[in-house]
């Protein structure tokens, strides 16, 4: 392929098929959710939420069979379904969202297929980075970062009782981070992209998918009890805070480096054939 139009678009398909290698157990979960919502049988004796959980364990069992995922994530994620499944407990247990049907395979409030829907968020950030070969400019030391990640989590608990201070890590996220880019390849040179806008354009997609999620009655939040609306833009906030902690597990794992991944950014040019 010749010309920058014909490779602009190779490249632009070429992502898009690595961004959804990359969604794999997410968008399983996802497309889960919709199908036991629009066809799973009322009265059957395995209940819809406990027959989630043990389809997320089989899709998991099979990445790491595969070989789809590595042992080094799989414990990334794992720690993010403990971190999330910690979270749902208190925050079912606030009112915050509910868990409209009955299942067996559960922790008080929260169906146990919940910490799979943080795992698959852990799951996406672990394998973008591996497919898309993540190399990083001004990467902040990650020991601040984990410091960030702490803040987020504990605020999450916290301001229930005490004021939330979710401005001030938004500030102290654009201020850790304003420097650093992301290099990621799609096809044969890596590209660059500001790591803030990274983390918002996932948030985004994750916010798009919590909308279908709830509209698949997965769980509701106050006001979806009697109907579906859509999911207020304010989540979109904790989602893209959310992408600190698990950005933080992720490059523990990875340990990124600074430095960009190349010295070679132009336009990549293909020989036919």
């Amino acid at each position: 392929m010749k010309g920058p139009v014909s490779l602009g678009v190779f490249e632009f398909v070429s992502f898009g098929i690595k961004q959804a290698w990359a969604c794999l157990f997410g968008g399983v979960m996802l497309a889960l959710l919709l199908l036991t919502h629009l066809f799973y049988p009322d009265g059957a004796a395995l209940s819809r939420y406990d027959f989630l959980v043990l389809a997320a364990l089989a899709l998991q069992g099979l990445l790491i069979l595969s070989g789809l995922e590595t042992w080094e994530e799989a414990r990334v994620i794992f720690v993010f379904h403990v971190v999330g499944t910690v979270m749902e407990l208190f925050k079912t247990a606030h009112g915050s969202w509910i868990y409209p049907e009955d299942s067996f395979l559960r922790l008080g409030a929260v169906p146990l297929f919940s910490g799979f829907m943080y795992a698959a968020v852990g799951s996406y950030l672990a394998r973008v980075w591996r497919i898309f070969e993540f190399r990083f400019d001004r990467f902040p030391p990650l020991w601040m970062q984990g410091l960030l990640a702490a803040a987020v989590y504990v605020n999450f608990f916290a301001h229930h009782w005490l004021p939330d201070i979710r401005l001030g890590l938004f500030a102290a996220t654009a201020i850790l981070y304003l420097r650093t880019l992301v290099w990621f390849r799609p096809d044969r040179v890596h590209r660059p992209m500001p790591l803030l806008l990274g983390f918002f354009l996932v948030a985004l997609f994750i916010w798009f998918a919590e909308n279908l999620a709830t509209f698949a009655r997965a769980w509701a939040y106050p006001g979806q009890e009697d109907g579906w609306e859509m999911v207020s833009f304010s989540k979109l906030g904790s989602w893209y805070l959310l992408m600190i902690i698990s950005f933080v597990l992720v490059a523990t794992v990875h340990r990124a480096p600074g430095g960009h991944a190349s010295a070679d950014h132009q336009t990549p040019r293909r020989e036919p054939g």
